[in-house]
Formats: C-alpha cells, sequence, structure tokens
C-alpha cells in the first residue's frame, strides 16, 4: 500500500505546488480501474482516501476520483482503460496484475500505478525492474509466500487435507499461483481440489457443484 501511495504522491506533488501559486488550486484526476466491484473493495477504496488525505490530498478539494469497475467482466478491462485515458486523467491506479496491460496498452504517457504485478517482466509490463522504463510503476507480489499460507493452514487444523483453490485460468499471475500451490501441496502431501472461476458466474458454479465432503 505505501508504495503505491508514495508513486501518487510522487506522480500529483508537481500539482500541489501549482496549486499553492494559483487560485482556484488545480483539482487532480484520479482514474481507478477496478475488476470486480465497488461493493466488494470498501476497505480497498477506503484505504486509497485516506492514504491519500494524509498525503494532502483530499477528495472534492484537490483531487476527484473517476471510478471505472469492470463488474467481473474482464472483457470490458480493455474499454474502461481506454475510457481513462481518454478522459486525459493525471493517474491511473489498477486493482491488480490482470489489469495492468490493458491500462500500459491504453495509455503511453499517462503514469500508472499498479496495484501489484507477479512477474512484471514476464507479462511484458516493464523492460526490467532496475530499469523498468516506460509510464507504470508499482509493487511486485511475491508469489513464494504460497507454500507458507498452506504451511499455516496445516497448522491451524492437521485434519485438512483436501483444499479447494480457485484460479483464473486467463490470467498469468492466477496461471502461476496455481502451479506454485501445487508443487507446495506435493511437499505437504495435501491434495488439491482445483476450479477455473474468473468471473463471479464462476463461482457460484463451483460452489454450487461441489459435493460433500469434496473439500476441508
Amino acid at each position: 500500500r505505501f508504495v503505491g501511495l508514495f508513486a501518487i504522491f510522487l506522480i500529483l506533488a508537481p500539482c500541489g505546488v501549482v496549486a499553492l501559486a494559483q487560485q482556484p488550486p488545480k483539482v487532480s484526476r484520479i482514474g481507478y480501474l477496478g475488476l470486480s466491484f465497488p461493493s466488494a473493495n470498501v476497505a480497498r477504496i477506503e484505504a486509497l482516501r485516506q492514504g491519500l488525505h494524509d498525503l494532502g490530498y483530499v477528495e472534492g478539494k484537490n483531487i476527484v476520483f473517476e471510478w471505472r469497475w469492470a463488474e467481473g467482466k474482464p472483457d470490458r478491462i480493455p474499454e474502461l482503460a481506454a475510457e481513462l485515458a481518454k478522459l486525459k486523467v493525471d493517474v491511473i491506479v489498477t486493482q491488480g496484475p490482470a489489469l495492468n496491460r490493458p491500462a500500459k496498452e491504453a495509455t503511453s504517457t499517462i503514469p500508472i500505478v499498479m496495484g501489484f504485478d507477479s512477474d512484471p517482466v514476464g507479462n511484458g509490463i516493464v523492460t526490467s525492474l532496475a530499469r523498468p522504463g516506460g509510464n507504470i510503476t508499482g509493487p511486485v507480489a511475491n508469489l513464494k509466500l504460497l507454500d507458507k499460507r498452506l504451511q499455516l493452514l496445516q497448522e491451524i487444523d492437521p485434519k485438512v487435507q483436501r483444499i479447494l483453490v480457485l484460479y483464473d485460468g486467463r490470467d498469468r499471475f492466477s496461471v502461476g499461483e496455481r502451479a506454485l500451490a501445487r508443487q507446495a501441496a506435493e511437499s505437504l502431501r495435501l491434495t488439491l481440489v482445483e476450479r477455473d472461476a474468473g468471473t463471479e458466474a464462476d463461482l457460484r458454479r463451483v460452489f454450487a457443484g461441489l459435493k460433500a465432503g469434496e473439500v476441508d
């Protein structure tokens, strides 16, 4: 969270300097690109607002948000990213890996702060971690923590053997996480029950189709 907020601060800071010298102050626009629904991201949204407030940016005073939500429909993401680019917002913030490439493809000039990415080089987001270049920045997720999560689950309840793993077959991050889950499960002698669920409809289908005792 700190990395992302600091990146937004650096991008918007020049606007704040201008605001001190001019009346009325310049209002910066932050475009937010989300994959799901705002109702499912209340805590995330409030954390973003509070973090920016702590840095001196108040919604309605010197910043405004342009919210764009795909509502669980990945096919809408390129269109929504293009909308934000057309609006010429001052910065685009993405919710996660599935939105980073569409945002980058929508604009090469507007700064983009990604929620996170597991492999920004392999995903074609940046040239290299040392010299990323381009217009996108943000934190890199550590997939290696996945085995620790499974270990913790096993420690909480040693009787757990069959674990449901949900992944999005269209998302490279999710597919990579699935592969690491398999490796970790093998070493921990756990059985994975894998289900492809990239949308809300998929999730409903998966849970409706689970049989009693199929997973722990």
